[in-house]
């Protein structure tokens, strides 16, 4: 600017083109002067504010930048973190499934044993009562079939027999009888 200012106070001694547009060398050098207050002012109150205001703001956006990658890493590893769980409860829950068949299976089969063994013992149990029923039927048949030979001898010989001969033809006849 001082450049500018020379050449105009050399042309308006010279009378050329100051002369001509009517510029006077006082009034240039007062507008540049207020010029420069005016730049000054500006600079000092509108442009380096603005300029920190920026700054500050391009921070802030690229710390917001790096922010939202390291959030985005984040929650790629949580995301994976959490697929890793789902694996890993998904191979847990089979297992207990697993384990819950064969535990249902086990008791299954343990009942199913049981059910046997309980009818076995049932059909134990019926054979020998049978068997007992059996035996009580012959032996109340033998005995019926012993008293009426007992009777029958009696009538036919004619006579009343002692306790003694009741007992060796009971005897004789169960005798018989187990033979058959």
């Amino acid at each position: 600017m001082l450049p500018l200012l020379i050449a105009a106070t050399e042309a308006s001694a010279q009378g050329g083109i100051v002369e001509q547009f009517g510029i006077q060398p006082k009034y240039v050098v007062m507008q540049v002067i207020s010029f420069l207050i005016l730049f000054v002012v500006l600079y000092k109150f509108g442009i380096k504010p603005t300029i920190a205001t920026m700054d500050e703001r391009n921070k802030k956006i690229e710390s917001g930048l790096q922010h939202a990658v390291e959030m985005q890493a984040k929650l790629a590893a949580a995301a994976q973190e959490s697929a890793q769980l789902v694996k890993n409860a998904q191979v847990e829950s089979q297992k207990l499934i697993d384990e819950a068949r064969r535990i249902a299976k086990d008791y299954a089969d343990k009942q199913q044993a049981e059910a046997l063994q309980r009818s076995a013992d049932l059909i134990a149990k019926a054979q020998q009562a049978s068997e007992l029923e059996h035996r009580k039927m012959l032996d109340l048949a033998r005995g019926e079939i012993a008293r009426l030979v007992v009777t029958t001898t009696e009538r036919v010989l004619a006579k009343q027999l002692t306790d003694a001969d009741r007992a060796a033809y009971n005897a004789a006849a169960t005798k018989e009888l187990s033979i058959l």
